[in-house]
C-alpha cells in the first residue's frame, strides 16, 4: 500500500495457505472436530482480549479521575520552541474554525510557528487560508500542487521542512484540519518532554458534533472509553500509549533520525508509534491536553474511515512484527503488549468468523448445544463493552446515555465487516491511496471566556457543564430560541462531556459554505 500510487504487495499466496490448510483439515478431521478446534482457537484470542479491555478498565476506572483532576505542573516553565503543523485537503467547511482555535492558543507567539498545508485542494481551502493569512502574520500556508504524492504524510514532511525555515523549532505539533484545540492543550503536551526518553506525546481528543445522528452519538461514546480507558490503559499499565496523528506532539530530533513521516502508508500515527518505540523512546497520553474534532455522521463515511484504519494498521503488523520481537528496547511484556496493539485490527476480522461458526453451531455443525456458541459471543462483546461503560462513567454523561450503547452493535457488526473487507483487499493486494475524511462543518467550539493556562481541565470542571447541560429544561445545542426540553436529539446527553473549562459547542449553518 502506497500513497504515490504504486502497486502495493499482495499476500495471495497466504491466503491460498489458509484455504488449503483448512481444506485439509475437512478432510481429514471432519468438519466438526475442525470447527471444534476453531472454535478453541477464537475463545483463547478473544479470553485474552477480554482480559486485555477488563485491566483497562479497571485501571481507568481507579486512576483515571484523579489524573484527570491532579494539579497542573509545569504549564510555565517549560517553553520550547514549537512547528504547529495542518494538513488540509478540501476542508473548506472547517477550516475556519479551526485557524481560529489555534491563533486563540496560549503560547508565546515568538516560540511558535504556525504552518497549514494546502494539500492540492480542489474547493476554497486555499482562497480561505490565504484570506485568513493575510489578517494575521502569525499563520504561514504553503500550497501543494495536486497529485504531489505522500497523502498526509507527504503534506506534514513539507510543511516541518518549511515551519524549519523559520524557527529552530524542537517539537512539531499536530493538528487535523477539523480539530479544534483547548488554549491550554500545548502547554500540557510539551511539558512531557522534559523526560528525555520521550519522543512522542497524544493529547485527548472529544467529539464535538455528536448531537448530529446517531452514528455521531456513538463515535462520541467510542471516544470517551478509547481515550479515558483504552489510552490510559496502556499508559498506566504498560506505559505504550499511542501516538494518534492529532493534537499529538513529537519531537524533531527523533522525525529527524526517523526521516520524518512515512508517506507509504495511510496510517502515518500507527506507523510513527512503532518506530519511535524500536528507536528506544517512548510515546505519552495526557488526557488533560484536549482538542475537539468531528465524528462522521454517515455509515458511508464510517465504513470509509474504519477501512483506511484498517488498511494502514493492518500493514503496519505485516511491516512491524518481527522488528518488534526482535527489539532490544522494548521487555517481554511490552512486546506482548504491543503485539496485541498491532493485532487488534485482526481481531474484527475473527470476530466476523465466531459470528459465523456461532450461527453453524446453533444449527448443529460443528458441535451441539449452544453454551458454547454463547460463551464465544459474550468474550467477543463483554471486553469492548466493559470499557465504553467505564467510558460513560469517567465522561458523567447522564444516565439514561446507557441506553446508547445498544447502537454499538450494528456500528459493531458494520465494523466487523468495514474490516474485514480491508483485511481482505490488503491481503489481496488491490491499489490503494490516502483517502480523506469528509466535513460536515455543522458544530464548532467557541471560547466562553478565556481559560486560564493553569486550569485543570479535568472531570470537576466537566462535571459543572454537564450539570447546566443536563439540567430538566435545557434544549442543548440544536435546539431553537423557542425549544423545550425534547428538542434536539439526545442534546443534553452528549453537549459538552468530556470537554474542558470555558468551552461550549456552537452550531452553524454548513450551506453558508
Amino acid at each position: 500500500m502506497t500513497s504515490d500510487g504504486d502497486r502495493p504487495d499482495h499476500h495471495r499466496g497466504a491466503l491460498l495457505v489458509y484455504a488449503v490448510v483448512l481444506l485439509l483439515a475437512f478432510l481429514v478431521a471432519g468438519v466438526d472436530l475442525t470447527l471444534r478446534v476453531v472454535s478453541i482457537v477464537l475463545t483463547t484470542v478473544f479470553l485474552a482480549y477480554f482480559v486485555r479491555h477488563l485491566c483497562f478498565a479497571v485501571s481507568a476506572s481507579r486512576w483515571a479521575e484523579l489524573d484527570l483532576e491532579a494539579p497542573c505542573i509545569g504549564l510555565e516553565s517549560y517553553l520550547p520552541k514549537l512547528a504547529v503543523l495542518v494538513a488540509c485537503k478540501n476542508e473548506e467547511l472547517v477550516v475556519d474554525g479551526m485557524v481560529g482555535a489555534l491563533l486563540d492558543l496560549d503560547y508565546p507567539p515568538d516560540a511558535m510557528t504556525l504552518v497549514i498545508v494546502d494539500d492540492g485542494s480542489d474547493d476554497t481551502t486555499g482562497e480561505r487560508l490565504d484570506a485568513l493569512a493575510a489578517r494575521d502574520d502569525r499563520l504561514r500556508v504553503l500550497h501543494r500542487r495536486p497529485g504531489a504524492g505522500g497523502g498526509k504524510s507527504g503534506a506534514l514532511n513539507d510543511a516541518l521542512a518549511d515551519a524549519l525555515g523559520d524557527i529552530d523549532a524542537e517539537i512539531a505539533v499536530i493538528f487535523d484540519a477539523d480539530h479544534e484545540p483547548d488554549r491550554g492543550a500545548l502547554r500540557r503536551l510539551v511539558r512531557h518532554f522534559r523526560d528525555p526518553e520521550v519522543g512522542a506525546v497524544m493529547g485527548r481528543c472529544v467529539i464535538r458534533n455528536g448531537v448530529e445522528s446517531s452514528l455521531a452519538s456513538t463515535v462520541f461514546i467510542d471516544y470517551l472509553s478509547g481515550y479515558l480507558v483504552n489510552e490510559y490503559g496502556r499508559q498506566a499499565l504498560f506505559e505504550l500509549p499511542a501516538y494518534g496523528g492529532a493534537n499529538c506532539a513529537v519531537s524533531i530530533e527523533v522525525l529527524r533520525a526517523l526521516g520524518g513521516w512515512n508517506p507509504h502508508t495511510v496510517t502515518e500515527d500507527t506507523d510513527l508509534t512503532l518506530r519511535v518505540l524500536l528507536m528506544g523512546r517512548r510515546v505519552r497520553f495526557d488526557p488533560t491536553a484536549v482538542d475537539f474534532e468531528e465524528a462522521v455522521l454517515s455509515t458511508h463515511r464510517f465504513w470509509k474511515q474504519r477501512h483506511r484504519w484498517a488498511r494502514g494498521h493492518q500493514k503496519c503488523l505485516r511491516d512491524y512484527w518481527w522488528p518488534v520481537v526482535r527489539s532490544p528496547h522494548l521487555s517481554v511484556m511490552d512486546k506482548v503488549e504491543t503485539m496485541m496493539f498491532l493485532w487488534i485490527y485482526h481481531v474484527p476480522v475473527l470476530c466476523g468468523i465466531g459470528l459465523l461458526l456461532t450461527i453453524a453451531r446453533a444449527f448443529g455443525i460443528g458441535g451441539d448445544g449452544v453454551s458454547a456458541p454463547i460463551s464465544l459471543g459474550v468474550l467477543m462483546f463483554a471486553g469492548p463493552f466493559a470499557e465504553l461503560t467505564v467510558g460513560l462513567l469517567l465522561g458523567r454523561v447522564e444516565r439514561r446515555a446507557a441506553w446508547m450503547l445498544a447502537a454499538f452493535v450494528p456500528s459493531f457488526g458494520l465494523a466487523i465487516m468495514a474490516i474485514t473487507a480491508a483485511y481482505i483487499d490488503g491481503m489481496w493486494g488491490r491499489r490503494y491511496t490516502w483517502v480523506k475524511t469528509a466535513r460536515s462543518g455543522g458544530t464548532t467550539t467557541a471560547t466562553a471566556a478565556p481559560a486560564a493556562p493553569t486550569a485543570p481541565a479535568g472531570l470537576a470542571a466537566v462535571a459543572a457543564d454537564v450539570a447546566v447541560h443536563l439540567a430538566p429544561g435545557h434544549a442543548g445545542p440544536d435546539a431553537g430560541p423557542d425549544a423545550g426540553p425534547d428538542d434536539g436529539p439526545d442534546a443534553g446527553l452528549l453537549a459538552v462531556a468530556g470537554a474542558g473549562p470555558g468551552r461550549s459547542f456552537a452550531r452553524r449553518d454548513s450551506r453558508r459554505r
